[in-house]
């Protein structure tokens, strides 16, 4: 225990702690976008997968409890990380020139508040039911609560701007997950991470599609 805590203490535990549990979500945010484009076959097709989810029973609990964790431990290392390259380095660059940065990168903390607060309400919108943007939600039927709420401009608006959140935070961190456990090495031309590049793209377009898409009077 005591080996397991002095690791975690060290910057290179956290940056561990950081790739495993973002490999963990990023292999929800793709799974999970896989099942929402069943909106586009319809209603039986969503509310099938639903019901089949729902009907796995522990293992689905065992899946979120794994999720939340994930996401507990990957915030926490991430503000850890923050404080302690803050605190090595208490006067700033007078002059600072981001020669490898994207704008992924340079975005990743803003992005991950707003990938936070967004969880949170996506929760407590599709999962729980505690807000109703369209007054009406129905645990059964899936589909209908995502077709009265994309109809809203406000709740369309702030999935898609959210899932831009995502696209970046996933194009610059698919590729630092990897490298936080030693998988890949230093890259010195940061638009060449094909990989990250396609999860990031394709997960922002599954997501995007679906609000677009019931917005735009496609899927009704």
């Amino acid at each position: 225990m005591g080996r397991l805590r002095k690791f975690y203490g060290s910057m290179v535990g956290k940056k561990v702690v950081m790739g495993v549990t973002g490999l963990i979500g990023i292999g929800f945010v793709i799974l999970h976008s896989l099942g929402n484009l069943l909106v586009f076959r319809g209603p039986e097709a969503i509310n099938s997968y639903s019901h089949f989810l729902k009907s796995t029973g522990e293992l689905l609990w065992t899946l979120r409890v794994v999720l939340f964790l994930a996401v507990i431990l990957h915030v926490v290392a991430a503000i850890q990380l923050t404080r302690q390259s803050r605190a090595a380095r208490p006067i700033g660059y007078t002059k600072r020139e981001a020669q490898v940065a994207t704008i992924a990168s340079r975005t990743m903390r803003w992005g991950g508040a707003l990938l936070l607060v967004f969880i949170v309400v996506h929760i407590l919108h599709f999962t729980t039911g505690n807000i109703r943007p369209a007054g009406v939600f129905s645990r059964e039927d899936v589909y209908a609560n995502v077709v009265t709420s994309f109809r809203i401009w406000w709740v369309t608006l702030f999935y898609v701007v959210a899932m831009v959140a995502l696209g970046l935070h996933l194009f610059h961190g698919a590729w630092s997950s990897v490298r936080s456990i030693g998988v890949s090495p230093p890259s010195p031309q940061p638009l060449h991470r094909r990989l990250s590049l396609v999860i990031a793209v394709f997960v922002w377009a599954a997501f995007t599609a679906v609000p677009v898409a019931v917005f735009s009077g496609i899927v009704r």
